[in-house]
């Protein structure tokens, strides 16, 4: 048996600044119609300066953001303008989208979006309804602790729709994933894994932090990166080889085997479905100068500015990505913006800033069948010289387990003292994989729907 969820990603560069409270995410996380699972991706969360690089975490930005964003979830009624984006025309194919704004300072194209689509799995218009229901205050006392991969737990407070399910931060990249209450208890084998590619290859100021977990019988792997930054000719083989790289030391080990099913993917690759998200860093490539840029940007030309787009030329040369999957880009370059401003940094050149050719930086793609992009577009918030990127997914989930429909598997045959009590003795942490064992105070329900001293296989 098969179900359909909604899936929202969103990926943002934050430019190393810290969220004032009551900043307004609306820009960046109201959907056509609210998803079952959110996976939200940051980088430079933290300044990428020496003492945040090479000395204790700064996790403190990443408990505001995630404060702001428990914030939204449950409460995003208040929005105003979050109804408008379900008065849309019926047609989800991205080849009907509206064609680009031809004003000075467009806004992101909203694709159209058919109610049957976005209806379409065990949600009905009741959904709606429960969508925009009041939901209860906050607790401010709560910790989520984001700085460690975590398998967050139910707690006796009410009125909280969506759930942590995990989150992890490595320097400036900060990955989490929310899920509905009523998946929460669905997911299973969530497990994380860091790569650096920064500083001498290695340190975590660029890289990636991967989160891999099971749906129902379904396996994902979300992938936040942060590639080599330059525009000079030859850096796009350093963004190459941090894909390369990152794909190949990426890791979710398991050291506890559940009798009679099937271990849990080992490397990104082994997933049923995989959305590669963040900070790309692929520039437009030399040969497109300042000045024609700059005329093909008041002409809201993208599709002339997108054939000089690196991360389109590399992946149709085979060096990169292949097999992986993007949706149409509609929406001008996100990168680089002055502060507070719509203009590009390349659009003033008396600026002092450093110049820089505008460019798609921050992508979002994806690999696996049972996965219909509905919505690709991005946000104008002013907050960061990045604009936040986001998609809608439609997502096939196997509910049922079929090995049919299952990539190969190995099974660990049953054991006898196989142990499952999170009482028992746990294996030794690898240096590159903190694992989901902490269960903190996130999804709200009156009473909880199973021990926290008994969880489902979730151990280091």
């Amino acid at each position: 048996m098969w179900a359909l969820h909604r899936m929202f990603v969103g990926t943002w560069n934050v430019g190393g600044k810290s969220p004032h409270e009551g900043l307004n995410l609306s820009d960046w996380l109201r959907t056509p119609a609210p998803a079952d699972i959110y996976v939200l991706g940051f980088q430079e969360i933290v300044p990428l300066n020496a003492g945040n690089v090479l000395g204790a975490e700064d996790n403190s930005p990443a408990a505001k953001w995630l404060s702001l964003i428990r914030e939204y979830l449950n409460n995003n009624q208040n929005d105003p303008d979050f109804p408008d984006y379900y008065n849309q025309p019926t047609n989800s194919d991205q080849k009907n989208f509206p064609p680009p704004h031809h004003g000075e300072h467009p806004p992101s194209p909203k694709p159209r979006v058919s109610f049957s689509d976005l209806l379409a799995n065990e949600s009905n218009s009741d959904d709606f309804q429960r969508f925009f229901s009041l939901n209860s205050g906050l607790n401010s006392s709560e910790d989520c602790s984001p700085s460690t991969s975590m398998r967050h737990t139910n707690a006796g407070l009410q009125g909280q729709r969506y759930c942590l399910a995990a989150s992890k931060q490595m320097v400036g990249v900060f990955l989490c994933i929310w899920v509905r209450s009523e998946l929460y208890q669905q997911i299973e084998n969530l497990k994380v894994s860091c790569v650096g590619r920064g500083i001498m290859g290695y340190l975590g100021n660029k890289g990636s932090i991967s989160i891999s977990m099971t749906l129902h019988q379904t396996t994902f792997c979300f992938v936040c990166t942060h590639l080599a930054s330059g525009e000079k000719d030859g850096d796009e083989v350093k963004r190459n080889s941090d894909v390369i790289e990152i794909l190949k030391k990426t890791r979710f080990s398991h050291s506890v085997r559940v009798p009679g099913r099937p271990i849990p993917p080992d490397s990104i690759l082994d997933h049923d479905k995989i959305i590669w998200l963040g900070d790309l860093n692929y520039r437009l490539a030399p040969g497109c100068g300042n000045t024609n840029t700059h005329e093909l940007l008041k002409r809201n030309d993208w599709q002339a500015l997108l054939e000089k787009d690196q991360l389109k030329i590399e992946q149709k040369a085979g060096r990169v990505f292949k097999g992986w999957e993007e949706g149409m880009i509609y929406f001008a370059p996100t990168y680089k913006y002055l502060a507070n401003s719509d203009d590009y940094v390349v659009q003033t050149p008396t600026s002092k800033e450093k110049q820089r050719t505008p460019a798609w930086c921050d992508r979002i793609l994806w690999k696996g069948e049972g996965l219909k992009q509905m919505w690709y577009v991005r946000g104008e918030s002013k907050f960061s010289d990045h604009r936040p990127v986001f998609s809608l997914f439609s997502v096939q989930v196997n509910t049922v387990a079929n090995q049919n429909n299952r990539k190969p598997a190995r099974v660990q045959p049953p054991q006898p003292t196989t142990c499952l009590s999170s009482t028992c003795s746990v294996a030794k942490v690898q240096a590159e994989e903190l694992l989901l064992t902490k269960r903190a105070q996130s999804c709200i329900y009156s009473t909880p729907r199973f021990s926290v001293t008994a969880p489902k296989a979730i151990h280091q």
